[in-house]
């Protein structure tokens, strides 16, 4: 009786238990998947309570402190301070002077600016842009810089029209449309007029700083140009463009600190210099005129000597054509000379002084 009375009931639990259910799910689906987030939970929460047990150690605690607080990091942040203070120094240099150029033109806003930086009165950004420079040098010579551009743009362009036709083959749309944005990129009005502006000043910066040196405006610079480009003809037959921008490079940089490292002594040998060059530049000054005084001397002699033979020829002609009966004749016209004068020491006396 009463193993009849509880089968109905075990029934029940059998129709109504879930796996026997065709479309319910299996119990190891749920007990795989509860398995997995439980895992994946405990080591979560193990990693991030490590991490905080060593982050809140007293040792690391100690260490992070040291690091930022010691010495080094003292000293590397001053001076990652004072170079950001030295560029902003050299931006705000970027202004027109007031000097002038020898025809009364204003200089542009780059004069300023390369003065700062060439006088090395921000030592660490000059150091740094110097650096950077001879870097760019090298990196051209020998990365290949425009081999690389035109690899990485042939790739790009590939990876796009690629991704696009295996989209609308496989999808039906294009991969890379659908990551296009709303609204192309563009340039600022403003911004782009800036830099139009700056460019501008560029390259009026070496127009004008070319006709200073050609018209002499200095004439140190232009000697110094000069002899820079005499070298610079020499050495093209065996250094290459690469090698001779490095050494103009290096001269434009070092060239200024050298000078401010040894100013009295170049200043002196300059001063001397031209003291030389004024003295001998007066010498041959004298000389020419002393010449040019003896030359003068000569000719006004010839001429008063000649031009009183004239006279004296048209007043022996004038005498005889007006004298009865007589006839103007060639033979009383002189030979013209056939020879260059003599000096005085060689010409022969004139008739009335020999008497």
């Amino acid at each position: 009786m009463s193993s009849t009375e509880g089968a109905p009931q075990v029934d029940q639990d059998l129709d109504n238990s879930p796996d026997l259910d065709p479309s319910a799910p299996s119990n190891s689906n749920f007990i795989n998947g509860d398995t997995l987030e439980n895992a994946k939970n405990t080591i979560l929460s193990s990693a991030q309570s490590a991490m905080e047990t060593v982050q809140n150690h007293p040792l690391t605690q100690n260490v992070k402190e040291t690091v930022s607080s010691g010495p080094v990091a003292q000293n590397v942040k001053a001076e990652a301070a004072k170079t950001q203070s030295e560029f902003a120094d050299l931006a705000n240099a970027k202004t027109i002077p007031e000097e002038r150029t020898a025809t009364g033109q204003p200089l542009t806003q780059y004069h300023s600016m390369f003065y700062r930086l060439l006088s090395w009165k921000n030592p660490r950004a000059t150091g740094i842009t110097f650096a950077f420079s001879v870097l760019l040098i090298f990196a051209a010579r020998y990365l290949h810089i425009l081999h690389y551009i035109f690899k990485a743009l042939y790739m790009v362009l590939g990876i796009t029209a690629t991704a696009e036709i295996a989209g609308k083959a496989v999808l039906g749309n294009g991969l890379t449309s659908q990551i296009r944005p709303r609204k192309y990129f563009t340039i600022n009005k403003a911004s782009l007029e800036r830099f139009t502006d700056d460019l501008e000043q560029f390259i009026n910066f070496f127009v004008i700083e070319f006709q200073r040196v050609i018209f002499v405006e200095n004439i140190y610079v232009t000697v110094g140009a000069f002899v820079s480009s005499l070298i610079a003809y020499g050495l093209i037959k065996f250094v290459p463009a690469w090698g001779l921008t490095l050494i103009a490079t290096c001269v434009i940089y070092l060239g200024p600190l050298i000078y401010l490292k040894n100013k009295e002594v170049i200043d002196a040998q300059l001063e001397h210099g031209r003291q030389i060059f004024s003295q001998q530049a007066a010498q041959i000054k004298d000389l020419t005129a002393q010449h040019t005084a003896k030359a003068s001397e000569t000719v006004k002699a010839y001429a008063d000597e000649y031009s009183h033979k004239a006279s004296e020829m048209i007043g022996n002609v004038r005498a005889r054509a007006t004298s009865p009966g007589a006839s103007v004749k060639k033979e009383d016209f002189p030979n013209a000379p056939k020879s260059e004068p003599v000096a005085d020491a060689e010409l022969p006396k004139p008739a009335a002084q020999a008497e």
